[in-house]
């Protein structure tokens, strides 16, 4: 823990009291010069501190930003979060910083956050609407030991993730859409983008990009129809450090839950969340459309819809609209 960091911790072990520049100095070890940078550089992060010539200071907020110190505290997982947490006030996109760092080495776990997309993705090259410190964008290195034909399996599980995320931490009642959206009241609240890297027959890397619509006020005019918040749907600001924590122990808990028992049980909760065979659906694909009822979803996370002349077809990708 870095010097700024631990001026943090003795401020919030005060509990709304105020520390002297002397005594933080003190029991950190450096100048009273270094404590006033350290909260200075604090303040520039978005964090309140109270400053009085003869009482020290006093923290009266934590900042609102997806700082590494803030999700690490509390963080309840072994891995995922524990190594390196990259965080930007602003990148083009988490996915291309996510990629960078896998390619040279970062292990498993390594988590990357933005405040703000200039350039956020989603599935099929659409963009992701990423306004600065109302959302949550961010991607996770993973590196799986399975063959390249089953990581589409990764993308199922953090459906789950997400959505239980959403309804455990929200009265809201998260679904997920085929193949990786969370709606609310048919709205989409959170997209997934999953990309792979593989040599031979092995995968190298998975990342694994989630952007959650948090306190986003209004969307552009062209989504308002079709995109929500947690704020819109509530009229309530949310934490977005917490939601991170939990969907990262949520994501860490179906990680270990497929390797250990396999896709299974992942894919008879996926079903339950997703609430979508037996409906009518229809399928737009880049060639063709199709309309049916869902039959099933398979092992491998293909749709199986059933048309209008009784004829089953195995579906890969498409999007999805409920008839």
């Amino acid at each position: 823990m870095n010097t700024k960091d631990r001026s943090l911790a003795y401020l919030k072990a005060e509990k709304g009291s105020y520390v002297s520049g002397e005594a933080l100095s003190r029991r950190i070890g450096i100048t009273r010069s270094a404590i006033w940078k350290n909260i200075s550089k604090l303040r520039e992060e978005g964090y309140a501190i109270e400053s009085s010539p003869r009482k020290g200071y006093l923290l009266s907020r934590v900042s609102e930003m997806l700082l590494p110190v803030e999700i690490r505290e509390g963080l309840a997982t072994e891995v995922f979060g524990r190594g390196d947490i990259i965080h930007f006030t602003e990148t083009d996109s988490t996915n291309e910083r996510a990629k960078e760092l896998a390619i040279n080495g970062a292990p498993e776990g390594t988590l990357i956050v933005s405040e703000k997309q200039t350039a956020g993705r989603g599935r099929k090259g659409r963009t992701w609407f990423s306004p600065s410190g109302a959302g949550i964008y961010t991607s996770l290195i993973l590196r799986p030991e399975m063959p390249p034909s089953e990581a589409p399996r990764i993308t199922f599980v953090t459906a789950v993730s997400a959505a239980e995320t959403l309804l455990h931490l929200t009265p809201l009642e998260a679904r997920i859409k085929w193949p990786n959206d969370i709606l609310v009241r048919g709205k989409k609240i959170a997209g997934i983008l999953t990309e792979i890297s593989t040599e031979m027959d092995a995968i190298d890397y998975v990342v694994v990009g989630l952007g959650m619509n948090v306190n986003i006020p209004h969307f552009p005019d062209e989504i308002t129809d079709t995109a929500t918040s947690i704020l819109i749907e509530t009229g309530e600001p949310f934490s977005r450090v917490n939601i991170v924590r939990e969907y990262l122990r949520r994501q860490e808990e179906y990680c270990r839950m497929l390797r250990v028992s396999g896709f299974k049980p992942i894919l008879t909760r996926w079903k339950e969340l997703a609430n979508i065979v037996g409906r009518q659906i229809k399928v737009e694909m880049i060639d063709r459309t199709h309309i049916g009822e869902v039959e099933d979803i398979d092992q491998e996370g293909v749709l199986i819809l059933k048309d209008r002349e009784g004829t089953s077809h195995r579906i890969f990708s498409g999007d999805v609209t409920f008839m």
